[in-house]
């Protein structure tokens, strides 16, 4: 790679020819504020906050797009100039937004109250009319809030770019120009997935998740309800970056303290039903194999991945693990198997999830999903929403000590924690399948060519006398480019793990909030499934079908994996919806 010197701010730097002038100065520690910039997703200039100063070049040019290609540049950051224009670009910006700061969702996490604050922006320096205002909440899962955007496009980019989904982009031109669905329609008549990648990406409040969280206080103020609620593997990763945890931070003990002072009557793993999940899903698929079913088979864990292909690969519906998620599986046993054991009507049982996922709120609306007669899960909350609940309530995240959930659910073993990852889906069930086929304890659990973030990887496994070709993608738009490779004939493989989130759950659109300034130059979804690889290799139970808990439900209850009733209340279908 060239090397040439250049100078930011007086000072020599050595950097590579051909970044950008963002990239020269965060490599010189130096902060350049930006709205719109997404590291190799959406880098457009558009906020035009990234203004600097290069010698010989005309005016100010904007620092995300703008290239260090000679010898001898000369780069200034913060001259008054600068610091000028940045401040009236946000003041500009203002003048067309809902200034309502106080009662947002995103306030203290909102990017451009962050920069107006530190540019002592006064709010009321540009008046004039405003475009139209509209809130849609045609979705189950993703409110929209035009009074909020600043068109810095960030959440088109990762729709289109990151997902492939492409339901939102820029509409009209000039003032009118607004950020909506084809046609203006309403985001929950499209093809959305409800990832919320668009709304991890928004830098404001236009986009944010439906909240469930007053409905679930309600809930637990009504003494004639049991109140139970799972926590998904990955809430435990990242609740801590809800209260200043670097991200990376294990903080599943404070988290169940925490819940349990919220006054649930029962706080669960789910991992628990990530073992489930596995059991069932597993032999599923020997089953699939051994009698010539729909290969290949595709997993069903994550709600955006299924509704992407209903809408996107109707015909490969065939293919989809017919396993409810984890979560749906939770809510279902609960209402029925443990409805029945302690004498609880499944209708005075209100169960709630705890999960990284803004898919799952249009999960627990799906046909199929009430096993017992009513919704297996009442509420999914994100794990913001679990965070807020625990601001709200003045409970002080930090200094609890350490909990344990409740029994007799709470039992689950390393591979149901690394369900969160991209890949651990996968890997936990080869850990399973792998011992079935081969009759005999695996030398060694860890799959490690199904880890890591790269959007599709492939592995081959010799198992017995078959020869079992996996393929593991995050992302839809990834999916979507794995699944026309087996469509056309390019890729051979019989097992499948999709997950609509690029990185996993861990990556999910309910996950607490980061800032653009860490989301370009930390990898996240790599540093929250390290919790999860690290607690799976200090678990004493490493494999799904030794949960002692997961053994006896099919002891007193369902039977066997697949059995007749494991298939009414763990089993689903799906629909072919098209576009």
């Amino acid at each position: 790679m060239e090397m040439i010197n250049i100078k930011i701010n007086g000072k020599d730097y050595s950097v590579p020819k051909g970044i950008t002038v963002l990239e020269a100065a965060k490599m010189a520690n130096i902060d350049i504020p930006t709205l719109c910039y997404l590291k190799d997703i959406n880098e457009i200039g558009a906020c035009r906050l990234c203004l600097v100063e290069v010698k010989g070049a005309r005016g100010l040019v904007t620092a995300c797009v703008y290239p260090v290609d000679r010898e001898g540049m000369e780069i200034v950051t913060n001259s008054p100039a600068i610091m000028k224009s940045r401040k009236m670009n946000l003041e500009l910006l203002l003048s067309n937004h809902d200034r309502k700061c106080l009662s947002c969702v995103r306030s203290t996490t909102c990017e451009l109250q962050k920069l107006c604050r530190e540019y002592e922006v006064d709010e009321e320096y540009f008046a004039g009319d405003k475009t139209e205002r509209y809130l849609d909440t045609s979705s189950a899962a993703i409110v929209r809030d035009s009074s909020k955007c600043i068109l810095c496009r960030r959440c088109s980019a990762v729709c289109n770019k990151l997902q492939g989904v492409g339901v939102i982009g820029a509409n009209d031109r000039g003032f009118d120009t607004h950020i909506g669905c084809l046609f203006d329609g309403p985001l929950g008549e499209t093809s959305c997935i409800n990832c919320g990648q668009c709304v991890v990406a928004c830098p404001t409040g236009a986009l944010y998740e439906v909240d469930h969280t007053e409905k679930v206080f309600e809930a637990l103020s009504d003494p004639t309800k049991h109140v139970a609620i799972c926590c998904a593997p990955s809430v435990r990763a990242q609740i801590g970056e809800c209260f200043g945890y670097a991200p990376g931070t294990d903080t599943e003990g404070k988290m169940i303290t925490a819940i349990k002072a919220l006054g649930f009557d029962g706080v669960y793993d789910m991992n628990l039903t990530a073992d489930l999940t596995i059991m069932e899903e597993a032999t599923e698929f020997l089953g699939r194999v051994k009698n010539g079913g729909k290969l290949p088979m595709i997993t069903s864990c994550s709600p955006g991945w299924i509704k992407f292909c209903e809408h996107y690969f109707p015909e490969m519906t065939e293919n989809l693990s017919t396993c409810k998620s984890p979560q749906q599986m939770f809510g279902a046993m609960y209402k029925t198997y443990y409805a029945q054991k302690v004498g609880l009507d499944p209708k005075d049982i209100v169960f709630v999830s705890a999960i990284p996922c803004t898919a799952k709120k249009f999960e627990v609306g799906r046909d199929g999903q009430n096993a017992a007669g009513v919704p297996d899960v009442d509420y999914a909350i994100t794990t913001r929403e679990l965070g807020r609940m625990i601001q709200k309530a003045g409970i002080d995240f930090c200094a609890l000590e350490d909990g344990q959930f409740d029994n007799p659910f709470d039992i689950g073993s390393g591979a149901g924690v690394i369900f969160g990852a991209t890949g651990g889906v996968m890997e936990a069930a080869l850990r399973t399948a792998a011992e079935v086929i081969e009759g005999k304890p695996l030398e060694k659990l860890d799959f490690e060519d199904v880890r890591g973030t790269e959007g599709i990887k492939f592995a081959s496994y010799k198992l017995g006398d078959m020869t079992l070709n996996v393929a593991v993608t995050s992302g839809t738009a990834n999916a979507k480019k794995l699944l026309r490779d087996v469509q056309a004939g390019k890729v051979d493989v019989q097992f499948i793990e999709v997950m609509a989130c690029p990185g996993g759950c861990v990556n999910g659109g309910g996950q607490p909030y980061q800032p653009a300034s860490v989301r370009n130059s930390v990898d996240l979804r790599a540093l929250r499934a390290a919790v999860l690889y690290n607690d799976d290799k200090n678990a004493d139970l490493r494999k799904s079908h030794e949960n002692s808990a997961v053994k006896k439900l099919y002891e007193e209850y369902f039977g066997e994996p697949n059995s007749h009733k494991a298939h009414e209340i763990l089993h689903t279908h799906y629909v072919k919806r098209g576009l």
